[in-house]
């Protein structure tokens, strides 16, 4: 039996480039408002959950004492902006759509994705994918978004694969840790415009720059080099009682 049993995408930034388009949401929103929505407040959104990143937003840009704008405002209103831009066209990550197929060729497959429920879903139908997942988890759907491992468990849970027997495709710092507290493999794919950390990229067992280069050996690499972590800290563990 294969030690690999799933794959678990990530959506935004792996199978669609709309890490973009949420920054450039946010800074037409800020900047309808006399605001400023920088690189690093982008970063910190990254892979969590609607009611994360609804949160972080309020906080940074002040809405609720500017705006009288709660998180529940401010998420309806970065949703439909969402909506609007994947109406005019859905940037899908060159490569992704078929990586998905050729990891279904041989594993379960899942979908794992901090966007809404809306979303999600409307990326799933226009490409096709809804016919491909075994299994999927929304931002929506958990209390506790990425980096927290909750959303990756719950999926499992689905599938009924344990962790050490899955590999998820990240491409945010939070969704890697996510991951990482998973106890999952992982293959870092991020997009050019936001590079991952050093500290970060270190977490993942295989980096690829584009998902063109997803390939059925990565997923066993990745599989193989998150169980020599696992060893070597139960060795280490063993060694210290």
């Amino acid at each position: 039996m294969r030690s690999i049993e799933a794959v678990i995408f990530d959506m935004d930034g792996v199978l669609i480039d709309s890490e973009v388009l949420w920054c450039q949401v946010r800074e037409e929103f800020a900047a309808d408002i006399g605001l400023t929505w920088g690189a690093a407040d982008q970063a910190s959104t990254m892979g969590c959950s609607t009611a994360m990143w609804a949160r972080i937003m309020v906080e940074r840009l002040q809405l609720r004492a500017r705006l009288g704008m709660d998180e529940t405002g401010v998420a309806r209103e970065i949703i439909g902006r969402m909506r609007a831009k994947y109406a005019e066209h859905l940037p899908e990550r060159e490569g992704a759509i078929q990586a998905v197929h050729l990891a279904a060729s041989r594993y379960k497959v899942a979908l794992a994705s901090g966007s809404p429920n809306e979303l999600a879903q409307y990326v799933l139908r226009v490409t096709g994918l809804d016919q491909v997942f075994q299994a999927t988890m929304y931002g929506d759907d958990v209390e506790h978004g990425k980096p927290a491992p909750d959303i990756y468990w719950h999926v499992l849970a689905k599938l009924g694969v344990k962790p050490e027997n899955a590999v998820g495709v990240e491409d945010s710092g939070n969704g890697i840790k996510s991951l990482k507290a998973a106890g999952m493999g992982i293959i870092a794919a991020p997009g050019p415009e936001f590079p991952l950390a050093p500290e970060v990229l270190a977490m993942a067992d295989v980096y690829i720059h584009e998902m063109t280069q997803f390939s059925l050996p990565l997923i066993e690499q990745a599989g193989a080099g998150a169980r020599l972590v696992r060893l070597a800290q139960q060795a280490l563990q063993r060694s210290t009682t």
